[in-house]
């Protein structure tokens, strides 16, 4: 049993998805005290935006590789190869400017890989990546619930997801985040319910 947590969030002490993070993963570690708990940082230790040598590295085959592809490939595939060694992972998505932190799009970049999470046949694309459970904390400065404006983070996530075959996916919201610390208290409390759940 592994679980992985990704953060996100650049705000540091006063991120609302990692304390909701926080509360996921004492969640699960509870419910299985054996777990292998796997932590990656993405602003702490910030992967790049990927660019021709890691997009062949994650999408081509190894046999393929010149020597600088080769060189980038173990760091790629190990990004992807903690995500599906994870049975439980709790992924920190903070709104930004209506989007994900571009440090988490980076991270999808490495997920979304031909062959191994996703393949084309007959009937179109069919996702690989399924088997686990995958919770997103989520967290906005307004209150959007699943308007337009709100659609290019969570439905983003629940596309990515979707197309590699997760189907165990669930988001934990806090809202109004922006609205000072009784608004922000409401939201745990309503998320600590939500997380008691899964």
């Amino acid at each position: 049993m592994q679980i992985l947590r990704v953060d996100s969030s650049t705000t540091g002490d006063q991120s609302v998805s990692r304390q909701i993070t926080d509360r996921l993963l004492a969640h699960f570690t509870e419910k299985h005290p054996d777990a292998k708990v796997v932590t990656r940082d993405l602003v702490a230790d910030p992967l790049p935006h990927i660019d021709p040598i890691t997009t062949k590295a994650i999408r081509t085959p190894v046999e393929t590789h010149e020597e600088a592809v080769a060189a980038a490939y173990p760091d790629q595939r190990a990004v992807l190869d903690e995500f599906l060694a994870s049975d439980v992972v709790i992924v920190g998505a903070p709104m930004y400017n209506f989007s994900i932190p571009s440090q988490l799009k980076a991270w999808l970049d490495r997920l979304g890989v031909p062959r191994v999470t996703f393949q084309y046949g007959e009937n179109g694309a069919e996702g690989l990546a399924g088997g686990r459970k995958v919770v997103v904390a989520s967290s906005r400065g307004g209150e959007y619930t699943n308007e337009a404006m709100a659609e290019n983070q969570e439905s983003l996530l629940t596309t990515f997801f979707g197309f590699i075959g997760v189907d165990d996916l669930h988001f934990v919201r806090v809202e109004k985040t922006g609205f000072g610390p009784e608004a922000i208290e409401a939201g745990l409390k309503a998320a600590d319910e939500q997380i008691a759940k899964l």
